[in-house]
């Protein structure tokens, strides 16, 4: 497994005297990395790297410095055995490749790079850097480059005197790096070897985790299972507070290159105090077993019960002051004081004692402080920060004495300029060139007291927030504002437990608790904030809370116009994350939005719908296009497809929107706009149908429209049986000629559907759809023709033999048995069928006035008159009712909508009569084709 490989800077072509290449050789927080000399016009600047022994080469990293950067990287190998001397001239470098970095414009120059560079396995010695160019910016003027840090992965190489030929030219064959098997990338011995862990995790730390390593490694290979758990969650605790030691390093480095003393001195005594802290809350004496095997490690324990182990309060600098002054002027600190003061007669020999007395009761105070103690670090966020120099306001007569700690010179006045020269000019205080230690510092103290992330609301805020403030309360909403991801999900779950709990609270009587509608828009307008959250357990968080509100609060409580305001300040957000090309996210909204449309009060104002049947144009992305149609989709699923046009559900919104979809480029988005085109076609096709192309060869040749008709055809045929199969039922096969001749009767003189008359009694049949109209014209042919074969009639033996084809309506007959001539008469000829003007369906004369106001696609434009129920335009309506025909109805007649002269017992026969009889309906275009 590869490992560090231990390394000495021999050569360097130029350097900064504040940043020599020797910083190359260590890792940790507080290394400055090497810097090219700003003098200097050189493009091009090698740095030689020597192993402490040869070694076997697998991967090499590089971190870039987040403004002084090169434009690349160039990598070279040189090998040479112990046995051959080696010296700069005779060394041969094999070019193993370069690295290209960025010029780190997108993070404003705040972030490093970091490039790992895995090369086959090859053997070396020396490592030699080129970098050449410099990414120019804003913040290098002097046209200078640096490097962070270089580390090199590998083995170390067994010695052999005949290992190779000296110019690193042997690749080792065709052996391959040890790889993971979990991950697939390069197998480390320790995760300590990694760069980015070295470089940001104190030194101690470090240590500590590879003895814990070791162990672990130990503990599985004897079984023991529950004392490896322990270590893993044990270094994966320390690691977390190894990076905020870290931080504290480099803070401190930073007080004493300017020279604060006092602060660097309190930095380190909080580094000492807070690993003390970790190292006792993690029990990682107990752990490593010094003394042998512990039994108790093999047994579970209450700090690593829950998985991962909290890690105790970080101090501020004003907690480790106050621990100073304390250890300092404790009685026994005072007593031995007093005798140093009595024994010394000499100023200076004194002043080193009280020294000796400040510094050396520390590391006691340390060990002996009890483990409550940590939990009085922590501050309520309403406190201000004090600067550690300055007493503090609420400071104790006692802790006022710590002056002596930071001020020797007491004669000096408390508001002199010596309390103030080491202060941050304004000015310098947004400097770009301590941007990084700047950030780290910030960092710490913010984990050191995570109260000040949740820092008060301002002006704009409040009145933002200022109705959920009045419901929920200040510190609640304080929690969503959070810069502390921790926070704002504390702060959603207590606004989910608050909406499950309102139920009890208006079961109670509460009188100060506030009505739904307030509570329902105050949450609203939080979780409107929550939802647009870039952290991905917030968003989580959020959507659960979200969910609550509608499936469990809204129902029952909040009114009609609330719900719709809440759905209008969430939807657009929800909307938005569906979009959103992470899987996790998308799935989340959608899950989330179906949940709303699945609320009682959202589904009745139609809310959701709407928004999602919107036609979907070819620009729209393809993950939030195919995020809309699968809900869409889903909805049509559990509601099904609805007849009130404001729904968002009928078939004429869901078949533009699908064929909108058909039309996207991409094509996961028209095969779901394919779906959604047929769940509508079993409804209604004639509608889809005509949304499309014409069903001809020309359009059939584009592939897509091909899949969609035949999808089609097979549906149609699906149809076609299943009418087929009603249609031969035992019963239709077993009637007789009476009941042909009844059925025809039903036909002609009867409505389709006896039980669905008009609401008017206006006497004219009513048609049941068009549906059921084609229905019973196909169970009325059959059952005729099948009568027609069943009877025989001794008159007429020489036609028995020969199959004819009639009529039901008009006993038209034709011999042959090529039904499409049926067809034709159906279409083109039969005096009791006739074309609607608006649609050109083939229906029926009585069936007419029906089909024009509830049936037909232009129903809208159609009304029934009130004196003779007529079917009118509405254009035209006034003109009607001034013709003489608009005439009031008789009792028990119906109204021809052809010739406009009443049809009487039209249910007995009545429309047979006016239609057949004589010269036919004056009004009736087909009436020529009747037999004279």
């Amino acid at each position: 497994m590869a490992k560090k490989i231990p390394f000495n800077v021999v050569f360097a072509s130029d350097e900064d005297t504040n940043f020599p290449a020797s910083e190359l050789n260590t890792h940790g927080p507080t290394v400055h990395g090497w810097r090219s000399a700003s003098e200097r016009g050189l493009t091009t600047h090698d740095i030689i790297l020597r192993f402490q022994q040869p070694a076997k080469i697998y991967r090499i990293q590089l971190l870039a410095h987040q403004y002084l950067i090169p434009e690349k990287v160039e990598l070279w190998l040189h090998y040479s055995p112990k046995s051959i001397p080696s010296t700069p001239s005779s060394q041969y470098f094999d070019f193993l490749g370069f690295v290209a970095l960025a010029d780190n414009a997108n993070t404003n120059y705040k972030s490093r790079e970091l490039q790992s560079v895995t090369v086959s396995p090859r053997r070396g010695t020396h490592l030699k850097l080129r970098l050449i160019g410099v990414q120019g910016n804003e913040y290098n003027a002097a046209g200078q480059i640096s490097l962070m840090a270089v580390n090199v992965l590998g083995e170390d190489l067994e010695l052999n005197p005949n290992n190779g030929n000296g110019n690193g030219e042997d690749n080792l064959g065709n052996e391959a790096p040890p790889l993971d098997t979990a991950t697939g990338e390069l197998a480390l011995a320790s995760i300590c070897d990694d760069l980015l862990f070295s470089m940001y995790v104190e030194d101690s730390v470090v240590q500590c985790i590879r003895e814990l390593e070791q162990r672990k490694a130990l503990a599985v290979s004897a079984e023991r299972f529950e004392y490896a758990r322990k270590l893993k969650l044990c270094m994966t605790a320390l690691r977390t507070a190894g990076e905020r030691l870290g931080r504290y390093a480099l803070a401190k480095r930073q007080a004493v290159q300017q020279e604060d003393f006092t602060t660097a001195k309190l930095r380190k005594e909080q580094i000492e105090m807070y690993r003390a802290a970790v190292l006792r809350q993690l029990q990682v004496q107990q752990l490593l077993e010094p003394q042998g095997v512990l039994s108790s490690n093999d047994q579970s324990c209450e700090i690593y019960a829950a998985g991962k182990p909290s890690l105790p309060a970080a101090p501020s600098l004003q907690d480790v002051a106050q621990a100073l002054a304390e250890a300092t002027f404790s009685p026994k600190s005072m007593a031995s004081l007093s005798l140093d003061e009595k024994s010394s007669t000499d100023g200076s020999q004194g002043q080193a004692s009280n020294d000796n007395v400040v510094v050396a009761p520390v590391p006691a105070t340390l060990q002996a402080a009890p483990a409550p103690a940590l939990g009085g670090w922590r501050k309520s966020h309403d406190e201000l920060p004090q600067s550690p120099r300055l007493p503090s306001r609420h400071s104790s007569p006692m802790s006022s004495r710590q002056g002596s700690l930071r001020r020797r010179n007491k004669s000096v006045p408390r508001n002199s300029y010596e309390d103030y020269e080491e202060r941050a000019i304004p000015t310098l205080r947004h400097s770009n060139t301590n941007e990084f230690l700047r950030e780290c510092q910030g960092n710490a103290l913010l984990e050191a007291d995570p109260n000040r992330g949740r820092s008060r609301l301002n002006d704009r805020e409040r009145r933002q927030a200022a109705l959920p403030i009045l419901v929920f309360g200040s510190e609640l909403v304080e929690q969503f504002y959070s810069r502390q991801f921790q926070d704002r999900e504390d702060g959603l779950m207590r606004l989910r437990n608050f909406l499950k709990d309102q139920e009890l609270m208006e079961a109670s009587g509460n009188e100060l608790a506030a009505s739904p509608n307030k509570v329902a828009r105050s949450a609203a307008l939080l979780l409107h904030r929550a939802v647009r959250d870039a952290v991905y357990s917030v968003f989580g968080q959020a959507t659960e809370t979200v969910r609550v509100l509608f499936l469990e609060y809204v129902p029952g409580r909040v009114s009609p116009s609330e719900v719709a305001r809440c759905v209008d300040r969430l939807l657009p957000e929800l909307l938005a994350k569906s979009g959103d090309p992470s899987a996790r996210l998308h799935t989340l909204a959608q899950h989330t939005i179906l949940s709303i449309a699945a609320c009682p009060e959202v589904a009745e104002q139609h809310l959701v719908a709407p928004a999602l049947s919107r036609s979907v144009g070819s620009g729209t992305h393809q993950r939030l296009a195919m995020s809309r149609l699968q809900m869409l989709e889903q909805l049509v699923h559990t509601q099904g497809i609805s007849t009130d046009k404001h729904s968002g559900l009928t078939c004429r919104a869901l078949s533009e929107c699908g064929c909108s979809g058909i039309h996207h480029p991409a094509e996961p988005v028209r095969k779901v706009a394919e779906r959604i085109l047929l769940l509508v076609y079993k409804v209604n096709p004639r509608l889809v149908r005509k949304q499309l192309p014409p069903d001809d060869d020309i359009t059939r040749r584009n592939l897509l429209y091909r899949q969609l008709f035949t999808e089609f055809d097979k549906l149609d045929l699906d149809r076609k049986q299943e009418l087929l199969e009603a249609a031969t039922s035992p019963a239709d096969k077993a009637s007789t000629s009476s009941d042909a001749s009844r059925q025809l009767k039903s036909h002609s003189g009867h409505a389709t559907s006896p039980g669905h008359l008009n609401s008017s009694n206006n006497g004219y049949a009513s048609c049941n759809g068009k549906q059921r109209y084609n229905e019973q014209l196909k169970r009325s042919m059959l059952s005729a023709s099948s009568s027609r074969k069943g009877s025989a009639t001794n008159s007429e033996s020489t036609e028995d033999n020969v199959p004819k084809i009639r009529c039901p309506f008009c006993e038209w007959s034709c011999a042959g048995s090529d039904t499409s001539q049926l067809d034709r008469h159906y279409w083109k000829s039969c005096p009791f069928l006739t074309k609607c003007p608006q649609c050109s369906q083939v229906l029926e004369i009585a069936a007419l006035n029906y089909h024009l106001t509830t049936e037909c696609d232009a129903k809208d434009s159609y009304v029934v008159c009130a004196r003779c129920t007529e079917s009118v335009h509405k254009q035209l309506y006034e003109l009607h009712q001034m013709e003489d025909y608009c005439r009031e109805l008789k009792t028990g007649a119906a109204r021809c909508p052809l010739c406009h002269d009443d049809v009487h017992l039209p249910q007995d026969g009545g429309w047979k009569l006016h239609l057949l009889s004589g010269g036919g309906c004056p009004g009736n275009s087909r009436k020529k084709n009747l037999k004279k």
